[in-house]
């Protein structure tokens, strides 16, 4: 019954990040925030690697580790954390970053001339109807900032989550995840890092929350949502993770709303919705016929 639970509780932890995003920003600016979370996590990476035994990549693994790693939370922390700075709800932003999977499967067929199922298209056909209610909708802002800047960031998250994943997919098969995660930390620490010396005061205000912040989204997201995912793909649950992750975004809002006070109206409930049947039908994998389905298992054992 536990392990049954674990990919909901995987999805619920992975949605905090957005939370814990928005409940430290006001003490710190994103790309100092940022910095101090990566360089964190390339400390309790290393410890789990001595733990797990795991090893650091060398050569060619080493640097697709470091570009994907640019991407995947240089890019698309940076462009999330920027968004919500901005005051972007943090249910919009994780919806609109969300959207992940359906940019990837219209990338497949745009350069790789994969075929979409009929599912699919309709997914991405409800995509962007959900889409277009939740801006059609009244989604209060945390402060009025410039809404066009933001949607820029998110923009610039999703590409970055989008290739990200496609590039670590490509390239990081076989890599070791957690001696693999410490050179994509240590890639995106080295990222932030001029960046807030450059743009930003780099002043902290070492306040509870922020503490309670940057805590949970090292030990807990980085730290046990990853251990989480390790036991999954060891067991054999990881294609329950990617089926579950359209509900990232509700989740998401509904944490907002709890913790926040984050209000939508119906047409923001309609749109995360149909957002997330989008992502449902483009994540779904089609069923094999009974015969094609006991070879495939025949093959997989």
């Amino acid at each position: 019954m536990v392990a049954r639970m674990i990919p909901f509780i995987f999805v619920v932890l992975w949605s905090s990040g957005f939370i814990g995003a928005r409940f430290g920003l006001p003490y710190a600016e994103p790309a100092t925030f940022l910095f101090l979370r990566m360089a964190a996590n390339v400390v309790v990476f290393i410890l789990l690697m001595f733990i797990l035994r795991a090893h650091l990549p060398r050569g060619k693994a080493l640097f697709h580790s470091v570009i994907a790693g640019l991407l995947i939370h240089g890019f698309y922390l940076g462009g999330t954390y920027e968004a919500i700075s901005l005051g972007m709800p943090a249910g919009l932003c994780s919806l609109l970053v969300g959207l992940q999977p359906i940019l990837t499967a219209v990338i497949m067929v745009m350069a790789w001339n994969e075929r979409m199922r009929l599912s699919q298209w309709v997914g991405l056909l409800i995509g962007f109807v959900g889409i277009g209610l939740v801006l059609q909708g009244n989604m209060e802002w945390q402060h009025e900032g410039s809404r066009q800047a933001a949607y820029v960031f998110t923009l610039f998250a999703l590409l970055g989550i989008t290739l990200g994943t496609l590039y670590q997919k490509k390239f990081c098969q076989g890599v070791d995840m957690i001696g693999g995660a410490v050179w994509q930390y240590t890639a995106a620490a080295l990222l932030f890092m001029p960046v807030a010396l450059t743009t930003e005061t780099m002043v902290v205000n070492w306040t509870p929350e922020f503490i309670f912040a940057l805590v949970w989204l090292v030990l807990v997201l980085s730290g046990i949502a990853i251990i989480l995912l390790l036991y999954m793909v060891k067991n054999g649950e990881a294609s329950k993770v990617a089926s579950t992750f359209y509900l990232v975004p509700p989740m998401t809002a509904f944490q907002a709303w709890l913790v926040f006070g984050e209000s939508f109206d119906g047409y923001g409930v309609v749109g995360f919705l149909l957002a997330a049947v989008a992502v449902y039908l483009v994540t779904r994998k089609p069923r094999l016929p009974l015969g094609r389905a006991r070879v495939a298992a025949r093959v997989e054992s």
